[in-house]
């Protein structure tokens, strides 16, 4: 069985693993007052080349939680795309979170918020008028929901919008990792230089597990985010295990590399795909994300030729490479939708 269904489904790294094995050699203090919490900030302020203020928290939905409600009233309102993640698939966190914020979502049929659509948005939103929810944020997922990328341009255009506006900007870093893989920018560039006030920096699906973090480009947001991770039942007691794994994964651009090799994996993958003609991909595959149609048939006969993906129900299929997927995986996944198709075609 060759699994495609996300990148979740990878191991951890041998890097990942002797860090946590190093990190269980010794007592520490807990809920963050060790030695190895202090060096995953400071190796993450190397990355982002200043001071920057972690959160470890863990997951992904944890993250964005936490974030959304240093950036929202109860009675505000964060707009984002109608695929973001802190839409369609965190159960209300952001809306709980916050304590009642409301996500306005715009079409974005590649993933990405477009500047026009953002700007008419909150200027329709009634801002200062009472009976509305008040315009306070705009999130951003970079790389998107569906495998497309914001460009540093896009990124600033954005956050120019909102700064207009006077509204703050957080990005959702899922695939942080993946994103700088295909821009080849530094993390500085595509955040708090473009505008960025909060990052949760995904370190799950490219290397780590249990733990994402929170990052703040502001002191002041970073206290608020401590005392509101304690009440939210976020933070760790055994911190020391996932700051190590925050450490090892920035380490030797550990996390880049990894994404580099998954980015790199599914170009392969949809090359191969794209020579059959009963193949549609949908968007640009400019991270480790395929989305695909084909025919029904055969998107039902995958499973049975060795190869589980996320079926989205009828032909629709998204593919999600890792670290860990081989040239080797990368042919035996198009022979199975060769034989999967060529059974439609008998049919």
């Amino acid at each position: 069985m060759i699994n495609l269904y996300s990148d979740n489904v990878a191991p951890v790294p041998t890097e990942i693993m002797e860090a946590l094995q190093e990190a269980n050699r010794v007592s520490a203090m807990p809920y963050g007052a060790d030695q190895t919490t202090d060096q995953a900030a400071a190796a993450l302020s190397m990355v982002f080349e200043r001071q920057v203020f972690v959160t470890p928290v863990p997951t992904g939905t944890a993250a964005n939680a936490l974030s959304m409600s240093l950036l929202c009233r109860p009675y505000g309102a964060v707009f984002a795309t109608d695929c973001a993640h802190i839409h369609t698939s965190e159960a209300g966190a952001t809306e709980f979170f916050t304590g009642g914020a409301k996500i306005v979502t715009l079409p974005a049929p590649d993933g990405r918020l477009g500047t026009d659509a953002l700007d008419d948005a909150i200027g329709r939103a009634g801002k200062g008028q009472r009976f509305r929810s008040q315009p306070d944020a705009i999130s951003i997922t970079n790389g998107t929901e569906l495998g497309t990328v914001y460009s540093l341009a896009a990124v600033t255009a954005l956050t120019a919008v909102a700064r207009r506006h006077g509204l703050t900007v957080h990005m959702d870093g899922a695939r942080f990792a993946n994103a700088l893989a295909r821009l080849g920018c530094s993390p500085a560039d595509l955040t708090w230089r473009a505008g960025v006030d909060v990052l949760s920096l995904g370190m799950t699906k490219n290397s780590a597990t249990g733990v994402e973090a929170v990052v703040c480009f502001d002191e002041k947001r970073a206290e608020e985010a401590a005392h509101r991770a304690r009440r939210y039942g976020f933070t760790y007691s055994k911190m020391r295990f996932a700051s190590a794994q925050i450490v090892a994964s920035v380490q030797n651009d550990l996390w880049r590399r990894l994404a580099v090799q998954a980015n790199a994996a599914a170009s392969k993958l949809a090359d191969g795909l794209r020579a059959m003609p009963e193949v549609s991909i949908l968007h640009p595959v400019e991270i480790n994300h395929i989305f695909l149609t084909v025919p029904v048939a055969a998107a039902e006969a995958l499973l049975a030729h060795g190869l589980r993906i996320g079926h989205r129900g009828g032909g629709l299929i998204r593919i999600v490479t890792s670290w860990m997927t081989s040239d080797e995986m990368i042919k035996g996944a198009v022979h199975a939708f060769e034989r999967a198709i060529a059974t439609t075609r008998k049919g």
